[in-house]
């Protein structure tokens, strides 16, 4: 049966209506849930008693679902909140006081009773209403089915987790052995505020960013990760464990501010959870396990869930933060600055016109349509999606090259290349309806990412886009350079031999242990020109051997080989690609 748009098992309904003269007063009715169950106030008001006594008299079926993105609402199932209960107690078993600061449907909470024998105390706080029934239902319904069992004093509390005074419990609960457990939102400030979300925390600056970080993107903190911080800070004295399901990018959070905060927590464990089984959702999430009252720690280790097989540790090490501690050590060496400037490609906003492909002789865009013009501005153009193999000089796309350099003025195609102008010019309203604030006061037809080092005959590039740390050489098509769009990273040369040395150097077993050390593989852009900027050319040069690179490049010379050593150790080649 559902009652309070919840379900109400059969066993807690019989209780009721065996006991229903008790809740013509709902004091005593909440005297007696206690004995039986633990529950401190089942009842907040007669108000409640007496809905209560009039679903039990006329039972309803009424139910109903809360928008799950206005709770960042992704209720954890029994048996996986069982198994995040089970690991938190191999990590101690005598624990006392058990917080839930979001608990839902309860299922964290009902599975840490029915686990322990030690607990005193339970505390479950929750914002929404229904689910504070269903939650004192099932444990009702536990204590039903279990009458011997130990009862600890249990809160279950309707308030905003946002607001909530953890600072009184913890010093109320201060000499208790701690769980602090749980699954909090996993949502961002601004996603609920999109959609005008009242469960919101009060504005704050809680992470202490500096005044340029906290308006702009680095504000945009995590739900998740301002509940964990504030339990965090108020319970970092207390003995225990802390056993969070968050998503990755907020234990990483926690890792990399650790060195800032330095809270009282450590023996961190990051369990990664298989999200589409678990809660049918695309979120890279995990199980954070930290002990409190610890000797500060900066690093993690990194588990998967089911297995318990061991990934990697990442945090800082040598003053840097990184995934991997062990590939980082044997190759740290070449953590420095990159002589070669790293760019990403052309971006111009207006694909349908801008991109198109050669079929039969003519030149077919993105809308279909077939056309001509001169071949002087028009370049291949390689995406993310075409950087697979070790070398290339072919390409799917061409592209139009309106500029030589940001904010050149493109009055002269209309003289020089006229198809090309009254092509573009026949398209101009798909060029005015670029929302980029870049485009605007430019000149027409303008695009970006682009100068000197566009036209460079032979680039090094690699895809931003995707997971692989794997470079490209691109040669020229016809003694003509080919670009690669926005979502590439390229540095350019004018000799082969020297682009074949980066190349050689690139995809070095020391330079990809270097890269796979540094990058967390479930960023949203784990490949960046940060990233690739902590590239020295120098260092990987001195610890690479002439022989073994003659092997993968036939025609090169130890002369080619000297000179280009020669040029990495000075700053001629940079100001080339600046």
């Amino acid at each position: 049966m559902i009652f309070f748009e919840k379900h109400i098992t059969s066993l807690a309904f019989e209780f009721f209506r065996k006991n229903v003269k008790t809740l013509s007063n709902y004091q005593n009715t909440n005297n007696l849930t206690k004995k039986v169950c633990g529950i401190n106030d089942f009842f907040a008001s007669q108000i409640e008693a007496i809905e209560l006594l009039e679903k039990i008299k006329n039972p309803s079926s009424i139910a109903s679902d809360p928008d799950r993105r206005e709770y960042g609402d992704f209720q954890t199932n029994e048996n996986l909140a069982s198994q995040v209960a089970k690991y938190a107690f191999s990590k101690d078993t005598d624990f006392e006081f058990l917080l839930e600061p979001t608990c839902g449907k309860g299922n964290f909470i009902l599975a840490a009773i029915k686990q322990s024998k030690s607990l005193k105390k339970v505390v479950g706080i929750e914002i929404y209403q229904p689910y504070i029934w269903e939650i004192k239902f099932k444990i009702l319904n536990h204590f039903l089915q279990n009458k011997s069992a130990q009862k600890p004093e249990i809160d279950i509390l309707h308030r905003n987790a946002f607001e909530f005074s953890y600072e009184k419990l913890a010093n109320s609960t201060k000499d208790l052995k701690t769980l602090i457990i749980g699954n909090p939102p996993w949502v961002t400030n601004s996603e609920l505020g999109s959609i005008d979300s009242k469960n919101l925390p009060k504005k704050s600056n809680f992470k202490k960013l500096n005044g340029v970080e906290a308006i702009t993107g680095k504000g945009n903190f995590d739900i998740g990760e301002c509940i964990s911080l504030k339990i965090l800070n108020c319970f970092q004295n207390h003995n225990g464990v802390f056993a969070f399901l968050i998503k990755n990018s907020v234990i990483k959070n926690i890792i990399q501010d650790q060195k800032r905060n330095f809270y009282k927590i450590g023996k961190f464990e990051k369990l990664n959870i298989d999200s589409k089984k678990e809660f049918n959702v695309s979120v890279n999430a995990s199980l954070f396990t930290a002990q409190l009252n610890s000797a500060p720690d900066l690093t993690c280790k990194e588990l998967d869930f089911y297995s318990k097989q061991h990934i990697t540790n990442f945090g800082w090490y040598k003053d840097k933060f990184v995934y991997s501690v062990k590939d980082y050590d044997k190759s740290s060496i070449i953590d420095g600055e990159s002589i070669f400037t790293w760019r990403s490609g052309v971006k111009h906003d207006c694909s349908k016109i801008m991109e198109f492909e050669q079929i039969n002789g003519h030149y077919t865009n993105g809308l279909g349509e077939n056309f001509s013009i001169e071949n002087n501005l028009i370049y291949g153009l390689l995406k993310s999606s075409d950087l697979k193999e070790q070398q290339t000089n072919s390409y799917r796309k061409l592209t139009i090259i309106t500029q030589k350099k940001i904010g050149q003025e493109t009055k002269y195609i209309k003289d020089k290349f006229p198809l090309t102008f009254q092509y573009l010019k026949s398209h101009r309203a798909y060029f005015e309806k670029r929302k980029s604030s870049i485009y605007k006061d430019k000149p027409n037809y303008s695009i970006f990412g682009i100068g000197d080092y566009s036209f460079a005959k032979y680039k090094i590039g690699i895809s931003g886009l995707y997971k692989s740390t794997h470079f490209t050489l691109i040669r020229p098509d016809k003694s003509k350079p080919i670009m690669l769009d926005d979502t590439c990273y390229s540095i350019g040369f004018d000799r082969l031999v020297f682009a074949q040395i980066a190349h050689y150097l690139l995809n070095s077993d020391l330079v990809q242990r270097f890269l796979k050390s540094i990058i967390f593989s479930d960023s949203k852009r784990s490949i960046n020109k940060d990233t690739l900027m902590r590239i020295d050319f120098s260092k990987a040069f001195e610890n690479l051997d002439f022989k073994i690179a003659k092997k993968y490049i036939k025609a090169l010379s130890l002369d080619d080989w000297s000179e280009f050593g020669t040029m990495i150790k000075s700053d001629t080649h940079s100001k080339l690609n600046t």
